[in-house]
């Protein structure tokens, strides 16, 4: 199957999903996307590598589900001790973490197979694991992907009043502190989406603040049958054979654990100073620039030779790989990345990149300090503007 066709500016993957999403354009000219997209399919023919189906991501998925499986056996039934509890706390969390970088990302990108029921079921991982795959496929897949860092309209960067992660967001006096605070609260962050956030968006009929489509029939299902899965796993088996105190205690470890992995991950690629947070013109319903070149302001790889990191989180060091090709399998980024950086190189094309993880998560700490200044002082910033 060929890449992804475009759509007013848009990549297939990331169309708009309703009329009210839909005013907020791109600008036409598409010249650098669709030159890249011919070198990328051609890269792959050169190679003969197919952009899904692969034996690595079957053989990953096994194992990951694996690992998920006894770390979670393991803790429920065999641990005795604290530190086995701690230990296996700590393997279970990561795994749920790795089930969402890599089983369901993908297969909730369509990135994971050819056939649309492996996607799907694929996808149907993250709720396994306590989130929602049809929430998740208009919050990030469809939202976040299309205006990533559009204030209003990217609904990754609203944490509402807890916390500024734009500099077009209202600034609370006790956003000066946010880049001490908001790192235990990242934490948080599985916690709310299992108990609090899939609920919230269902009774609303919103996420953040854009409307999407309740789900209906066979989705609906999904949606109820994912949850009481989740609910009997962390809660409901686990209170056969442990006090209500120790169970809570170990889901607020595992999920911590997930959570911060999960939070880190997603702003060390777009929250960084690097990062642009690009506004509409000023009729509101269009973007200056074409949608490709949007996602190269807004988005930083990290830690691209790290393979260990990136084998664990899914390929999401080569951010900007993902955001232009969401629907090539993540295993082959590393390819995709060496066209990327050619092409935009000969386009005159800012290609962002952190060297370091730890590079990624000072930039990310620098910015929040930054925007929980004053809104002057975070205005000033220059790499908060489009380059």
């Amino acid at each position: 199957m060929s890449l992804d066709s475009t759509h007013r500016g848009i990549p297939a993957g990331a169309t708009p999903p309703d009329a009210h999403a839909d005013r907020l354009k791109f600008n036409g000219d598409n010249s650098f996307h669709r030159e890249l997209r011919r070198r990328v399919e051609a890269e792959f023919k050169r190679s003969g590598t197919r952009q899904r189906d692969s034996a690595q991501m079957y053989l990953k998925t096994a194992i990951i589900l694996g690992v998920f499986a006894l770390a979670y056996v393991a803790l429920v039934f065999l641990a005795d001790t604290w530190w086995q509890g701690l230990l296996l706390g700590l393997v279970l969390g990561i795994a749920m973490a790795a089930i969402g970088f890599n089983i369901m990302h993908d297969g909730g990108h369509q990135a994971y197979s050819e056939r649309r029921w492996v996607n799907r079921l694929m996808a149907l991982a993250l709720d396994l694991v306590g989130g929602s795959s049809y929430i998740w496929q208009w919050k990030h897949a469809r939202f976040h992907h299309t205006w990533v860092n559009v204030a209003g309209h990217d609904s990754d960067i609203d944490l509402g009043v807890l916390g500024r992660l734009s500099p077009q967001q209202p600034r609370r006096p006790w956003h000066r502190w946010q880049h001490l605070y908001l790192w235990p609260l990242y934490g948080v962050t599985a916690i709310r989406w299992h108990l609090y956030g899939d609920f919230r968006d269902m009774a609303t009929g919103t996420v953040g603040e854009r409307p999407f489509d309740r789900p209906k029939g066979w989705d609906l299902a999904g949606f109820v049958g994912g949850k009481l899965v989740f609910f009997t796993l962390a809660f409901g088996l686990p209170l056969f054979f442990h006090s209500l105190g120790t169970v809570l205690l170990f889901y607020a470890l595992v999920s911590a654990v997930a959570g911060v992995l999960l939070a880190l991950v997603f702003q060390m690629a777009h929250v960084v100073e690097e990062a642009a947070f690009p506004l509409p013109d000023e009729s509101g319903s269009r973007m200056e620039t074409p949608w490709a070149i949007h996602q190269l302001q807004t988005t930083v790889d990290f830690a691209r030779g790290n393979r260990v990191l990136g084998w664990l989180i899914g390929g999401l060091n080569f951010q900007v790989e993902h955001h232009l090709f969401p629907r090539i399998s993540h295993v082959h980024y590393p390819l995709v990345a060496r066209v990327v950086e050619d092409t935009c190189r000969e386009f005159g094309v800012t290609y962002r990149e952190h060297r370091t993880f730890g590079a990624g998560i000072a930039s990310h700490y620098r910015l929040l300090r930054r925007l929980g200044r004053s809104a002057a002082a975070a205005a000033s910033v220059p790499a908060l503007t489009p380059a």
